[in-house]
């Protein structure tokens, strides 16, 4: 099954001496109306650096995580290496400048000049489950967005020899 459809990038994800923010081009402007009163959002981006037929072909890889598999598909790895790289994540909202068309957030795990394909509200009673199930293999990683940035991230992954 193969369908071919159009993404449209809606802005960029800027990132520049440790600020980060994401810059909505001007026709979609409007739709920044009323997301100020939300403390985060999920931001969808695609990681264009990673867009080539080598990383599109990525369905499994080899052992990413220390406590993993030997193997792993694709789907359950947050790489951005996969047959579509597009990325989700959860920021954190500090500023919004509706008539620049700027979201100021917290921190961003995304390239400088990625684009940006959505925007999305999180929201509590849709976005969180009460007793969420995962592999053993990673359930020691933080439960919580709070604790993700003083977690030692660079002590799971097994590097490249």
């Amino acid at each position: 099954m193969s369908t071919t459809f159009q993404a449209t990038a809606i802005g960029t994800i800027e990132t520049s001496n440790g600020a980060y923010s994401i810059q909505v081009a001007p026709e979609y402007r409007p739709g920044l109306t009323e997301l100020s009163g939300f403390g985060h959002i999920h931001v969808l981006f695609w990681c264009d650096k990673l867009d080539s037929p080598e990383y599109r072909a990525f369905v499994s890889c080899p052992k990413p995580y220390r406590k993993a598999p030997e193997t792993v598909g694709v789907f359950a790895t947050r790489s951005p290496a996969r047959p579509n790289p597009i990325a989700l994540t959860i920021c954190q909202v500090t500023a919004i400048d509706p008539d620049e068309g700027t979201v100021h957030v917290a921190y961003i795990d995304a390239d400088h000049g990625s684009p940006l394909l959505d925007i999305k509200p999180y929201h509590p009673g849709i976005d969180r489950v009460r007793d969420p199930q995962v592999p053993q293999w990673c359930a020691h990683w933080p439960a919580w967005y709070e604790d993700v940035a003083a977690f030692d991230w660079a002590a799971e992954f097994v590097h490249a020899q």
